[in-house]
Parts: C-alpha cells; sequence; structure tokens
C-alpha cells in the first residue's frame, strides 16, 4: 500500500494551462474522489497519477518516490477505465490474467490468482465466457478484476460507472465500496456523479477550472461548503442560493427576514448570498425558524418523500419534504420554515463563505 502526494501540479498543453498547481495528499488506503463538471482537469489529474500525462511542473509521489519522470508500467498502478477495455477474443479468465502472463507469473501461481480474485467479484461462473456474453456491469467488474490481480499500490478509477444504467451504478457503487474495504488499496476515483462521491469517498477533492476548490469528508463538504461553487455542485438537489443582505439581527431575502447564527459584527447592510439546503426546510414553525413565503409551482413525487418547486421573488426554489403516503397537505404550501443553525451565508462579490461570530 502506498499514499499519493500532488505538490504544484501544473498540467500546459501548449501555451494553454488547463490544471493550475494543484496540491493534495492521498493517505495510505484512503478512498479519495475527484469530482466536478466536465473539463475542471479531474481526469487530466488521474492520468498525470497514472503516467499516462506528462506533468508540466511540481511532484508526484507514490509510497514516498518521485514518479514524474517513471513510466507507466513501473508506477505500480492499476487503472480502471470508463469502457472496459476488454480483448473481445479472450474469455474472462484470459482476460484478467494477461498482465500476469505479460509479467511472467507462473501458470499455477496465475490460476490460483484468477480464480480468488473471480470469487471476490462473482465471477467464477463466467470464466469462460467472452466479454459480449456478459452484462455491462459484469464486464466492469471482469475489468476491476484485471486490476486486482496485479496488487498495485493505488487504483486509479476514470468514471468507471457511466456507461451503465441507474440500477446497474447503485449495486456497482456498493461493490466498489464493499471491494476497497476489504482490499484497503489507496484509491483515487474520478466522477462527474456527485451521488458517487458522497456514498464512495473517505474524501471528496471538489475541483473547478484545473483547481481545487475544497477538500473534506462528504458531510463537511455538504454541511460546510466553503463557497457557493461547492454549495451548488455538492447536494441532489443542490442548495438554494438568494440574493440578500445581512442585517442587525439577521439577513433579509426581500420582504422576508431570516433568522441565522451568529452576530453581525458590524456587518449589517453587506450584500450577500443566502445559502439553503432543499433537505433543511420544515413545514411546520419552530423556536428557531423563519417563515419564507413561496409560490408553489410543481410537487413532485419521490415516494417517500417530495420535491416542492416554487418560486420566491425572482428566484427558482426547490425543497424536499416527507410526504408521509400522502400528497394532498402539499398542494397549499404556501410557505416553508428555514431552521437558524441551517443557514449559510455567502459574501455576494466573491461566492466566499462568511463566518459570523458568535
Amino acid at each position: 500500500m502506498a499514499g499519493v502526494s500532488l505538490s504544484n501540479i501544473i498540467k500546459r498543453y501548449g501555451a494553454v494551462q488547463v490544471v493550475h498547481g494543484i496540491n493534495l495528499e492521498v493517505a495510505e488506503k484512503e478512498f479519495v474522489v475527484l469530482v466536478g463538471p466536465s473539463g475542471c482537469g479531474k481526469s487530466t489529474t488521474l492520468r498525470m497519477i497514472a503516467g499516462l500525462e506528462e506533468i508540466s511542473e511540481g511532484d508526484l509521489l507514490i509510497d514516498e518516490r518521485r514518479m514524474n519522470r517513471v513510466a507507466p508500467k513501473d508506477r505500480d498502478v492499476a487503472m480502471v477505465f470508463q469502457n472496459y477495455a476488454l480483448y473481445p477474443h479472450l474469455n474472462v479468465a484470459d482476460n484478467m490474467a494477461f498482465g500476469l502472463r505479460i509479467r511472467r507469473m507462473p501458470k499455477d501461481q496465475i490460476a490460483t490468482t484468477i480464480s480468488e480474485t473471480a470469487a471476490i467479484l462473482g465471477l467464477t461462473d463466467y470464466l469462460e465466457r467472452r466479454p459480449a456474453d456478459l452484462s455491462g456491469g459484469q464486464r466492469q467488474r471482469v475489468a476491476m478484476g484485471r486490476a486486482i490481480v496485479r496488487h498495485p499500490k493505488v487504483f486509479l478509477f476514470d468514471e468507471p460507472l457511466s456507461n451503465l444504467d441507474a440500477k446497474l451504478r447503485t449495486q456497482m457503487r456498493a461493490e466498489i465500496k464493499r471491494l476497497h474495504n476489504r482490499l484497503g488499496v489507496t484509491s483515487v476515483y474520478v466522477t462527474h456523479d456527485q451521488v458517487e462521491a458522497m456514498t464512495l469517498a473517505d474524501r471528496i477533492v471538489v475541483m473547478n477550472d484545473g483547481r481545487i476548490e475544497q477538500v473534506g469528508t462528504p458531510m463537511e463538504l455538504f454541511n460546510n461548503p466553503v463557497n457557493t461553487f461547492v454549495a451548488g455542485f455538492l447536494g441532489s438537489p443542490p442548495m438554494n442560493q438568494m440574493k440578500g443582505q445581512l442585517t442587525e439581527t439577521g439577513a433579509r431575502i426581500g420582504s422576508a427576514e431570516i433568522k441565522i447564527s451568529g452576530a453581525m459584527n458590524g456587518d449589517a447592510g453587506r450584500d450577500v448570498i443566502i445559502g439553503i439546503r432543499p433537505e433543511h426546510v420544515t413545514l411546520e414553525p419552530g423556536a428557531q425558524t423563519s417563515v419564507l413565503p413561496i409560490e408553489l409551482d410543481l410537487v413532485e413525487p419521490l415516494g417517500s418523500e417530495a420535491l416542492l418547486h416554487a418560486r420566491f421573488g425572482d428566484d427558482n426554489v426547490m425543497f424536499k419534504t416527507e410526504t408521509h403516503g400522502d400528497l394532498s397537505h402539499l398542494s397549499g404550501v404556501a410557505e416553508v420554515h428555514i431552521p437558524a443553525s441551517r443557514v449559510k451565508i455567502f459574501d455576494a462579490e466573491t461566492g466566499n463563505a462568511l463566518s459570523l461570530g458568535g
């Protein structure tokens, strides 16, 4: 097992710089997920760790060894791709064994390794089948098996579930998490899907425009986003963000007075963005809640929960509530109640989170 260290990593394509001096420490046995919108630099960063992209500046260390000029085959990393990359003319066993044969591992040892890995992945009954005879989830398990048999120091996953349907993605997420818990291999996983990031990661790295916006555990980022980008990217639905001003007693959004936790410290009148997660509102008043009047547009049932699509002034807002098996009480909703402790305040100019005094 090994840790991965990225120090001031820069990537340029000619005169265009696409990764801007990122710093990241991945601890031994940690599962870190790089997440962000398309073009943010997450896959490029992963490919630099793998050795598939040259590092323009900075230092990459794996197991405390500098890897900038080390060939991919000598880095002791294994990569699982989005497109499986299986050999169509080889069966499952031969696909998984291909890299071991290249390394001239003894045949009996290869057979034992393939058998053990197939049992872990539930592929024992499919070892004689070719990729064309497998489902998408089975193919992805074969691709993972090919990586596992090498016993690498680091696993690299490049959006491995994006080709699967929703049900298979859910199943494979659980399988990947169980595999990591069982094998304990340092893993770096790239995805654009924030649900995958939240469910899989020990820590999440949120990237935007070639820079790291925030690093933390899933709940740290969900509860305490460092800026409006992270607040809007993590969470499904994302955080509601409305323009307002700080007041002597809290904050104001249009005509609504919002209670917040913390003192203004002389910031009354400051323009801010007020963030409210859809999950954090209630339909019933409480001791430390504020009323937000809304114009309900749509109730979207999700079974045990429902999404309320509404408007407040010029803002489109969305809230999540329990249905208790009945939607009838939601059709007349004209206001929601916001707990003061759940309100997040961001600077209107910079988008950075504000820390208000106690």
